[in-house]
């Protein structure tokens, strides 16, 4: 007889591969599963090499041929427990992701990688011996001077010299080089700054303020506020409070060039330490503060997307800023929107979550208006500030400068005389999207992302004399002659920053002109260093949608928007929307002080009916009519989508995947003998075709109940992953897209 195989107690590991699987190996030696393991961290062979997983479970398992050993635990205690572990397996099953890939995106990457759980402290900097020595010897009003005088009396905490001196990282390296001063830990109980007063609420702030402190429990709200209306007052008030009663806040920004604004109106009002999340610090710094938060002893997190992830084992409060922004998607990887991670995870936690935005998205104001949410909304501007005066500039057989009229020249050198700053918005990083021969036609295009049928154009980047494609990063010199016909005649065409900061300096050399995008903004504190050049002087400021979010200039008089018309027209069904909330978001930076605000906006098309909402009825009038046509074409809020993508280096195999699949899912969905309730739309190509040298399909899922979206995902997606044309092709899943790109 064969001889039978015994069994053991296994674990059963999420490893951060793309298989929709979990793992059963041995125990480390010397150690029996129990449910406490669940969570815990723990280092096994995988393949050729060792892989550092979580535990999810335990079990029986035959101990036969195949089944490993793992290596060790990680962790004396789960990692990942309690509310956190619950919300991560339920966006796994949301997202229709590997469990063990939404563990490796919620984890640091430090963590990830297999470190122990970091000691966690604050950081301060004190003058070494030398530098009490040679205090006397620094040149008087240099921030190096002043920074020393600061820590003349000891130790003081990063959080203290960013409110106390500008650029203070700078004058810290300066010091340490010359060997006058260090950087040191110290407890993070020991630097709370002394909370400042602040200014005494409107009605409207007060009535949001005591309707929040009434709250109790998972509730989410809608705080709706014009730009400038003190929004933030009252995140800070609700977070006070939070506070008060002994629990953690944490608040979610667009983007990292908010966090250090945020951070300190934060810092210098709540007297506690705020602590900040984002990709823009080092590994260890972000495990620190995750560390932090897990011990309970970061009370305030302020952070971007990933900051959603935050344990958080004394909630009080969830606060997502600016919730309609886009950048709040994940779109590669695990697909989540922390948004609504945000909200899951609320109610989980059983605490009130805070949705802030003056252009709330549809989804949102569509659950707001039902009665889903609770509808705050702050309509004037905080203090004297008056909102801005809008114009829409007909450009039509205008003589146009760099894609800017006449009178718009007009208007800004008046602007400057009068004192004030003008922002001139363009939504276009470059010197011109396009390079084009005058002589014969040809126009330079990415190899890697064009196709025969459809170019991608290369942009036009400093000053015309490099080539850039926004969308893989393929960089090459702009050419000496065409290749088509060697004329010499190559002319950029279009307008982006660069091309307009070259006309404003030049136009107007008396005044400072500063760009602001991605190019300019890529180092740390770039955005604000920029800022803080220009102060309150009068200047121009040139700047993408990086401008458009939260930041509060008050001497910014004069706003102009160049290059209305090209999101007018957008294939996108979002299109209208993301257009809308831009306009205003870029209006609301004007007259935010005393000093009344004007917007110009420059079209070819001023009759458009997108633009007339605007003016006359601002973005409520325009998301009423918005909704009712997404009601009539099945669109979200009314209908739930999810898009499998699929590329490949040939579109023949991309086309097969998505053929199968579709088969796969209207197996799925005529389950049963019932009516389908799932739509297909599909396979098709994808609106860009082409990128990174791989041709991109797509197919369109839709369903008028979630429940029916994701029970035929549910069915359909284990046989994807066996398809044989599954191994030809890189594919993915996206619920709930915000574009269908």
């Amino acid at each position: 007889m064969p001889p039978t195989a015994s069994t053991a107690a296994c674990l059963r590991v999420a490893l951060p591969v793309p298989l929709p699987r979990l793992f059963d190996y041995l125990p480390p030696s010397g150690e029996t599963p129990a449910a406490t393991d669940v969570g815990r961290r723990v280092r096994v062979p995988f393949g050729q090499r060792e892989l550092v997983g979580v535990v999810v479970g335990s079990g029986p398992a035959e101990v036969g041929d195949g089944l490993r050993q793992a290596l060790a635990f990680l962790d004396p205690q789960p990692l990942l427990h309690g509310e956190l572990l619950d919300s991560l397996r339920w966006l796994g099953r949301y997202t229709h992701a590997p469990l063990g890939e939404v563990f490796a995106t919620a984890l640091p990457s430090v963590l990830r990688a297999g470190e122990p759980l970091p000691e966690t402290h604050a950081w301060a900097w004190q003058l070494t011996e030398a530098g009490r020595t040679g205090l006397a010897g620094l040149r008087s009003g240099t921030r190096p001077q002043r920074l020393a005088s600061l820590l003349g009396d000891g130790p003081v905490d990063e959080d203290r010299l960013a409110l106390e001196l500008d650029e203070w990282r700078e004058a810290a390296r300066s010091l340490l080089k010359r060997g006058f001063a260090e950087r040191v830990a110290v407890p993070a109980s020991a630097v709370a700054p002394a909370p400042q007063p602040g200014p005494v609420p409107n009605p409207e702030q007060e009535e949001a303020i005591a309707t929040l402190r009434a709250a109790s429990g998972f509730s989410p709200v809608l705080l709706e506020g014009v730009t400038g209306s003190g929004k933030t007052e009252v995140y800070l008030h609700a977070i006070a409070d939070c506070l008060a009663r002994g629990r953690q806040a944490l608040v979610l920004v667009p983007e990292i060039g908010l966090t250090p604004q945020t951070l300190a109106r934060f810092r210098a009002r709540l007297g506690v330490p705020v602590h900040a999340l984002h990709s823009g610090l080092a590994d260890g710094e972000r495990a620190r503060v995750w560390a932090a938060a897990w011990r309970g002893e970061a009370r305030v997190i302020v952070g971007t997307r990933s900051a959603v992830f935050t344990p958080l084992p004394q909630a009080g409060l969830i606060v997502v800023d600016e919730e309609h922004d886009g950048s709040y998607k994940q779109q590669d990887g695990i697909r989540y929107h922390a948004r609504d991670f945000a909200l899951v995870r609320g109610k989980a936690l059983d605490v009130p979550v805070l949705l802030g935005s003056a252009t709330p998205s549809l989804e949102t104001l569509h659950n707001a208006c039902a009665g889903r949410y609770g509808y705050l909304r702050l309509r004037r501007r905080a203090g004297d500030a008056r909102p801005p005066s809008v114009r829409i500039l007909d450009v039509r057989k205008r003589p146009l400068q760099a894609g800017l009229a006449p009178e718009t020249l007009q208007m800004v050198e008046a602007a400057l005389k009068d004192g004030g700053q003008v922002l001139v918005f363009k939504n276009r990083r470059g010197y011109a999207p396009v390079l084009l021969c005058h002589d014969c036609g040809w126009s330079a295009h990415c190899p890697r992302c064009s196709t025969e049928v459809q170019s991608t154009p290369l942009t036009v980047h400093a000053g015309g004399g490099r080539l850039v494609c926004h969308h893989c990063g393929h960089r090459q010199p702009r050419p000496l002659a065409c290749p088509d016909c060697a004329s010499l005649a190559l002319q950029p065409q279009g307008v982006g920053t660069e091309r307009l900061e070259e006309l404003l300096a030049e136009r107007f050399a008396g005044w400072p002109v500063l760009r602001i995008d991605r190019g300019t903004t890529a180092r740390r504190e770039g955005l604000q260093k920029l800022l803080a050049q220009l102060g309150d002087r009068p200047g121009i400021l040139v700047g993408t949608q990086i401008l458009a979010k939260g930041h509060d200039l008050p001497n910014l008089t004069r706003v102009v928007v160049v290059g209305v018309d090209e999101g007018l027209f957008s294939s996108d069904f979002r299109g209208g929307e993301k257009l809308a909330q831009l306009l205003v978001q870029v209006a609301g930076r004007a007259g935010r002080a005393r000093k009344p605000g004007e917007v110009w906006w420059q079209t070819h098309h001023p009759d458009h009916p997108l633009l007339h909402a605007l003016i006359n009825g601002g973005y409520e009038s325009f998301a009423a009519a918005e909704l009712v046509q997404r009601e009539a074409a099945s669109f979200p809020p009314y209908a739930h989508l999810a898009m499998l993508r699929a590329e490949a280096s040939q579109v023949e195999a991309a086309s097969a995947f998505l053929r199968a699949a579709r088969h796969a899912l209207e197996d799925a969905a005529c389950a049963g003998g019932k009516a389908p309730e799932v739509e297909l739309h599909g396979p098709i190509t994808a609106p860009m075709p082409r990128r990174a040298g791989h041709y991109r399909m797509q197919l369109l899922v839709s369903s008028p109940r979630r429940g029916a979206l994701h029970a035929c995902l549910d069915a359909a997606l284990p046989g994807l992953y066996a398809l044989p044309e599954a191994r030809r092709t890189r594919w993915s899943l996206d619920v709930d897209p915000v574009d269908l790109y």
